[in-house]
């Protein structure tokens, strides 16, 4: 007979859309057993009151952040939090001997003069995040097995670096011409009301936003120089797209041997993912469309050569608040424990 013991897991920030995904998933578990749910302007709400959809699976109510209380309680504790608050919470966590995983980009920076240039905040907890490891399982598994503290990577650093990492660790673009053009749902904003966000604003319109400067520019760029083994510069232009879930990127770059052609990058693709069971590469002529990927782990890869231009065109769709928030945190944690990868996470999208 197994051991049938449960792992007890907490959510901080359990109110936001991230924290729902992780709510919902985490409850089909089969390792773990959800025992905390925390907020701070949701307090002492019942969960049901602010997803009433759930209130027949889940009647915890929304406790207040005391890392004392969670880390009695608590083995492991997801951040889903703000940028520039999970650095508060998880040092005394970690030394409650919690294992984190952050979902913000607090814990993504291997350089933190790097996160307070672009998010503005200045940073003490160093020791803390030397400690952190980047929670991208196709590239880093290893590293996040003996982890203590994961940074999960944002939405769009996933879509575009799933389709920009075997390009780049295979030495087979020029790193620097690498254009990433991505497409996201308005879910990818949060919960919270913004007037960009209104049905009447991104109704039946398509625009960019934070061009040149995006957050997750330097956190695709901190991935690619590794990968490259030097630094690289990468132009990656969001937009919103009028619809909730899913992230389309497309990936330009030109190829440094312009013999290839697309069955040559097809094989390199699915040897470099051959054990990466949540990364599927579409036969030839199938470009991935972010439905197939709806409500599933899954990221859907398509692949083309244009020989006029000598570039490789390569397209990435995953639901950004599963494979590009929530079920890469649990991938992470499955891979942290021990457990199989693919444990408690969706296999098969919604679809139509």
């Amino acid at each position: 007979m197994g051991n049938f013991r449960r792992v007890p897991v907490g959510i901080v920030g359990a109110s936001g859309y991230g924290g729902v995904q992780l709510v919902r998933l985490l409850m089909d578990h089969p390792e773990v057993e959800l025992v905390y749910l925390g907020g701070e302007s949701s307090a002492g709400k019942p969960f049901a009151d602010l997803y009433p959809h759930l209130a027949h699976t889940v009647n915890q109510q929304i406790e207040a952040v005391e890392p004392e209380t969670i880390a009695h309680r608590c083995e492991v504790v997801f951040l889903s939090l703000p940028n520039g608050l999970a650095c508060k919470i998880a040092p005394q966590l970690l030394e409650k001997g919690c294992k984190v995983l952050d979902l913000s980009a607090d814990y993504r920076f291997s350089d933190l003069s790097t996160y307070t240039n672009w998010y503005g905040a200045q940073r003490t907890d160093l020791a803390t995040a030397a400690r952190s490891v980047y929670g991208f399982p196709e590239l880093y598994r290893d590293r996040i097995a003996e982890a203590q503290l994961i940074g999960c990577p944002g939405c769009y650093p996933t879509a575009s670096l799933l389709a920009l990492s075997p390009l780049l660790k295979q030495g087979l673009i020029v790193p620097e011409t690498a254009i990433i053009d991505a497409k996201s749902g308005t879910s990818g904003g949060g919960r919270q009301a913004k007037i960009n966000m209104l049905l009447a604003e991104v109704d039946n319109s398509l625009a960019a936003y934070n061009v040149g400067r995006h957050r997750h520019t330097p956190e695709i760029e901190q991935i690619c120089s590794d990968l490259a083994g030097h630094e690289v510069t990468i132009q990656f232009t969001p937009h919103l797209i009028p619809m909730v879930r899913g992230i389309l990127a497309t990936v330009y770059a030109t190829l440094r041997d312009p013999g290839l052609v697309r069955d040559d990058l097809i094989t390199i693709y699915r040897a470099f993912y051959r054990n990466s069971p949540w990364v599927k590469v579409c036969d030839p002529g199938v470009y991935p469309q972010t439905k197939w990927a709806c409500g599933s782990n899954l990221c859907y890869i398509g692949i083309e050569v244009d020989p006029r231009t000598g570039r490789a065109i390569v397209m990435s769709a995953i639901d950004n608040l599963i494979k590009g928030q929530a079920g890469q945190a649990i991938q992470c944690l499955n891979i942290m424990m021990g457990w199989d990868e693919t444990l408690g996470l969706p296999k098969l999208g919604f679809y139509p």
